[in-house]
């Protein structure tokens, strides 16, 4: 199986072959976070990032073009909503399969049991565990927000 840099390379070479601008453009991005990522961490002497880090910042660039697409929506600018959706689903094609809802319920059970999590202060230890098996597999976000809900007596 390549691994994302390799799919972020061939993914590049099929856009351009294919003449697809939008997700060209996508790609590119993608790969210039991932050199300042590199670049950040060679400065703090660590090696190039990991493919848990690169999913984590896959995660990010979604997020952030989620809001951007929702206040250009709000703006009436609905050119500029379709162009951050546009690369939402180009970024999202590199995460792996994304957990439906019964499982990530189940994943936060496990998580719970596991841990032995029985209060809220233990909130940070289950997200923490959930972050280490389920990278780029969910958002955890709502993840963290779920946990303080089952955690509290929800």
């Amino acid at each position: 199986m390549p691994t994302l840099r390799e799919s972020f390379t061939a993914a590049m070479k099929e856009a351009m072959k294919a003449g697809d601008k939008t997700r060209l453009s996508a790609v590119r991005l993608i790969q210039a976070k991932l050199k300042d990522k590199d670049i950040e961490a060679r400065g703090a002497g660590k090696g190039t990032a990991t493919d848990d880090e690169i999913l984590a910042m896959l995660q990010k660039e979604i997020k952030q073009r989620q809001e951007s697409a929702a206040i250009y929506s709000q703006a009436g600018r609905g050119e500029l909503a379709d162009q951050e959706n546009a690369e939402i689903a180009v970024i999202s094609s590199f995460l792996p399969q994304q957990l439906d809802e019964a499982e990530v319920t189940a994943a936060i059970d496990a998580a719970i049991a596991e841990t032995g999590a029985a209060s809220i202060k233990d909130m940070g230890k289950v997200v923490g565990h959930l972050k280490g098996a389920y990278a780029g597999r969910m958002d955890f976000a709502k993840a963290s927000a779920a946990v303080k809900a089952k955690l509290s007596g929800g």
